[in-house]
């Protein structure tokens, strides 16, 4: 019967709502007769104040049409429908006082005044009493998860209001720093002290914690959401105020915790000033455009307002959907964008389009970055990411093109993989072409793993979670240095505005972090606990696999100690030693040779011979070496 009530029409509701108003009108004159009456009040009393009562009865549908006193949804009845009820009330008074006044009813001067009170306390009493009737029929039947609202300003009434019309979240609490605000019923939550969650979690009462403040300070977020993880419930924050205004609903913009929260530093600045005139009215080409690190390169270059974007990518799908986005984001006045179906390796098409498209700045980004992957097919990595910087940077040298930026890997110092060897290699193609550019300003940007990106362990460990786990780990000592996309994207375009040449640039990115610490991390902000031999009945195991080839338990230090500051602080210059341009080119060519006669073994020799630092690791992360006397090591 009641789910049958629940789901009527909306003009039937609103049919039983205005009934209910007037048993509640008879209801109330009853009780202000008695209350004047005391004990004089009789029933006969009630009976002579018929056309009183009936007079109430004819005018307050009138009344209420009115003021719309029927659109108030019982679901929400808030402050906004108080006032609005108390309104009517007050307008029903001045009715009964006009009939009382214009009428023989012998009806006492107070009752009107009397009546319209009690008839705003009971029509308040009511609507209150079915919204809680709904509340609970709603949790019941569709099962809602209870949470707390972490914050207690606007965005946290908002995000109530918002989940009080959602069928799978139910506000039960309000928690809040403010110890002024603790015990304060707001919206009829009671504010709480943020020390009652851990009690509240364990007896079942939340199931989660939603942070409704948008506005406050990253470091202020870091130190809450650092004190809120260790509570076995998932947590999740609104976005910054501008997010929040550009989406499409409050609850839509809720979202998981930002990783790079819990990064223990300081996010990089990314308001450089004159960053932008680097690339405004230019014509930048990205190479990789479709892949996680180029097409937020795409997405930062817009805002500098260039000429003309090249997306050059060699995946269909993925050029495909930068494009589109791009071209949502741009004004199509002031940007052209062209796309370019194809790979960094055809000289030919490279050569047509450098000539076609004007290009001034290149944005290397194209390569392939998954270490196993490239371990176990050397050849292709050694193409895509040697051949392909090696035909790209010659195109840009004789096109005379003002700026080159490689976007390298922290994995190519003193690399233990065939992925990190390549990079190196790549990277000393762009160190040998600088000595014989007069023109053309090549430089070099490294950074750590980037959080989120294709190729990160985040992805993964989030997949794996959302499967029951195992998340599987291959050396529970295995440490990374960790980026956020944003911030990489823009180093690399730091580096591209004050670049001199030859430069190879790295972020200090302060300690690295255990990755074993991160997945822990990522299944307690999940809401979730981990298996492991002290909570033997925990959700998710860590599964410790067995190191990769190729694979090493902690990445170098991208900078070594001659490193040179820049103009930004958290931005270093560091110095290489390189091939002479006759050692390159033999490389090159032994390389060339490899790959076209499909001799992985010669290929892995010559990265022994030719990539100083070059060794290999064994499973348990320790190095083997490897003797490199046959190489000869230029500056």
């Amino acid at each position: 019967m009641f789910e049958y009530l629940v789901n009527l029409p909306r003009r039937w509701k609103k049919v039983i709502v205005a009934l209910a108003d007037t048993a509640l009108i008879v209801v109330a004159l009853f009780l202000a007769l008695s209350l004047r009456a005391g004990k004089d009040f009789t029933l006969i009393s009630m009976v002579e104040s018929w056309p009183f009562l009936l007079m109430l009865v004819v005018l307050a549908p009138f009344v209420a049409s009115a003021m719309s006193v029927g659109n108030i949804k019982l679901s929400t009845f808030d402050n906004q429908g108080v006032l609005k009820l108390a309104t009517f009330a007050s307008a029903l008074t001045i009715v009964s006082v006009t009939v009382n006044l214009t009428t023989k009813v012998n009806v006492p001067s107070t009752v009107p005044v009397i009546f319209g009170f009690v008839f705003f306390l009971l029509s308040s009493l009511a609507r209150l009493s079915v919204n809680m009737v709904l509340d609970l029929y709603r949790n019941q039947i569709h099962n809602a998860r209870p949470v707390a609202v972490y914050g207690g300003g606007a965005a946290g009434l908002q995000l109530i209001a918002a989940l009080r019309q959602s069928e799978d979240i139910n506000p039960v609490a309000i928690v809040d720093d403010n110890s002024s605000m603790h015990g304060v019923v707001i919206s009829g939550l009671a504010v709480r002290n943020p020390s009652d969650l851990a009690q509240m979690v364990e007896s079942g009462k939340i199931e989660g914690v939603l942070l409704a403040m948008p506005s406050v300070p990253r470091d202020r977020m870091r130190k809450i959401v650092a004190n809120l993880r260790h509570l076995n419930c998932e947590i999740k924050m609104l976005p910054a105020v501008t997010e929040l205004v550009s989406s499409s609903g409050i609850l839509e913009s809720l979202k998981p915790i930002a990783l790079n929260d819990l990064l223990g530093r300081a996010s990089v600045d990314l308001e450089i000033p004159g960053i932008a005139k680097t690339y405004a009215g230019r014509s930048v080409l990205i190479s990789g455009a479709g892949g996680s690190i180029g097409s937020e390169l795409c997405r930062q270059i817009i805002k500098t307002n260039p000429h003309r974007l090249v997306l050059l990518e060699r995946s269909e799908l993925a050029l495909y959907n930068i494009d589109r986005e791009i071209r949502s984001l741009a004004r199509p006045d002031n940007l052209e964008i062209v796309t370019v179906l194809g790979s960094v390796c055809d000289r030919r098409l490279v050569d047509d389009l450098f000539a076609k498209q004007e290009i001034e700045i290149v944005l290397h980004a194209a390569a392939y970055k998954h270490v196993p992957l490239v371990e176990d097919n050397k050849l292709e990595g050694l193409r895509n990411n040697v051949i392909g910087t090696k035909v790209l940077a010659d195109a840009a040298l004789e096109g005379k093109i003002e700026r080159f930026i490689l976007i390298s890997t922290d994995k190519a110092v003193r690399p233990t993989n065939i992925m990190g060897a390549t990079k190196r290699l790549s990277e000393m193609v762009v160190q040998d072409l600088q000595t014989r550019s007069p023109f053309t300003k090549f430089s070099i940007v490294r950074f750590g793993n980037v959080l989120g990106s294709s190729g990160s362990v985040i992805p993964l460990f989030q997949q794996q979670i959302a499967n029951g786990g195992p998340i599987t780990l291959t050396h529970s000592e295995v440490s990374r240095y960790f980026i956020s996309l944003q911030e990489s994207v823009r180093l690399v375009l730091l580096a591209g505005s004050f670049s001199t040449g030859g430069d190879i640039f790295a972020l200090s990115m302060g300690k690295p972090i255990r990755i074993y610490d991160l997945a822990r991390r990522l299944i307690e902000l999940s809401g979730l606990s981990v298996r492991d031999s002290n909570n033997p009945t925990g959700d998710i195991e860590i599964a410790i696999t067995g190191m990769r080839p190729g694979e090493k338990l902690n990445e170098a230090e991208m900078t070594g100690e001659n490193a040179l500051p820049t103009p930004h602080e958290m931005i270093l210059r560091t110095q290489e030693s390189y091939l002479s341009e006759l050692e390159l080119a033999a490389a090159l060519k032994e390389l060339g040779r490899a790959i076209e006669s499909g001799e992985a073994a010669a290929a892995q020799k010559l990265i022994e011979r030719w990539v100083e630092g070059y060794h290999k690791v064994d499973v348990n992360g320790v190095s083997q070496s490897i003797d490199h006397s046959s190489g000869i090591a230029g500056s």
